[in-house]
């Protein structure tokens, strides 16, 4: 091969990966660049409850971002359960800061992760629909039950970690079947068809119960969205997961808004976290099925179940790392 046709492969290839990923590196960037215009024009002061805005600082949340999308991705969530955590325990976010900035940074986790999701069609409309009506008035109410739990930082962190409990202890124990039965029919009882079943009222319902919940503690609801499809409703894994991450997109948009308004929101740490979940998010999606129904379920309940343990032993004074 010539000098000039292996330059035109390499051209090529680029091209097609600039294609591929021109809307998470577009996004992503016009993110940092918003970052930049805050930081520069002073346009955020010092706020109680925040860290100092450091090269350091913006590295570990860019990164931290980005693991977070690549998590929800593969899982179906808006990534809360790395972002939360990490601001509040590691980064010295007070517990309402850290709820909103991180809600604030899932409505662009999903929103990559859903546009990759909806192009390899894993996500079922009718369900999105029904869901996202019922979750955006869900949110609503649970937006306005989070003012008064604001004041009490310790008592939403304890809410927070109960919320987390269920549904990590469900998922870990189907990811574990497989091997506690060496057997694939383990897997959860998933269906073989490519729906999702429920009456528009039952999932408008289970909309509105998430919206609350996330509204209330922050989360972007795939915690509760994906352990229910597929329990309550029968949901294939993969479907769930992309389903997931589109019915997030209206929640997240109006409570991250909400919590905005009603300065919750660290903007910079926001964009910046963001801006790592866009391309985590495109990365995890395009991924996903290369990864075992029962690995994606294990991997979720272990996680979620360290996190709800941290949250709980916080509220009684007990750090656990």
């Amino acid at each position: 091969m010539s000098s000039k046709e292996a330059e035109m492969g390499h051209t090529s290839r680029g091209m097609a990966f600039l294609s591929k990923y021109y809307f998470p590196i577009s996004l992503s960037t016009i993110l940092l660049i918003c970052a930049v215009c805050v930081y520069s024009f002073n346009l955020e002061g010092p706020r109680e409850g925040v860290p100092q805005t450091t090269i350091v600082l913006v590295s570990v949340l860019f990164i931290t971002g980005f693991f977070a999308g690549l998590l929800g991705g593969w899982i179906g969530t808006g990534g809360c359960s790395i972002m939360l955590p990490i601001l509040h325990f590691y980064l010295g976010f007070s517990a309402p800061l850290a709820v909103g900035t991180t809600l604030f940074a899932v409505i662009f986790t999903t929103l990559s992760g859903g546009f990759v999701h909806f192009k390899n069609k894993n996500v079922d409309r009718r369900t999105t629909i029904w869901m996202g009506i019922g979750g955006v008035i869900g949110v609503i109410i649970g937006s306005w039950l989070f003012i008064y739990l604001s004041r009490q930082s310790a008592v939403l962190a304890l809410i927070i970690g109960i919320v987390f409990i269920w549904p990590a202890l469900r998922m870990a124990y189907e990811g574990l079947m497989p091997y506690l039965k060496k057997s694939s029919a383990a897997l959860g009882g998933q269906p073989q068809e490519n729906i999702i079943k429920g009456s528009p009222a039952k999932l408008s319902i289970f909309g509105v119960i998430v919206g609350i919940a996330t509204g209330l503690v922050g989360l972007g609801g795939g915690y509760a969205i994906v352990p229910g499809l597929i329990y309550l409703f029968g949901a294939p894994v993969y479907l769930t997961m992309g389903t997931s991450l589109a019915v997030m997109l209206p929640m997240a948009a109006i409570g991250g808004s909400i919590k905005l308004y009603q300065g919750y929101v660290v903007l910079i740490a926001g964009l910046i976290l963001a801006a790592g979940t866009a391309i985590g998010a495109q990365v995890g999606a395009a991924t996903i099925k290369k990864i075992k129904p029962n690995v994606l379920k294990l991997m979720f309940g272990v996680y979620f179940l360290y996190v709800a343990l941290k949250f709980i032993f916080s509220y009684i004074g007990v750090m656990i790392w």
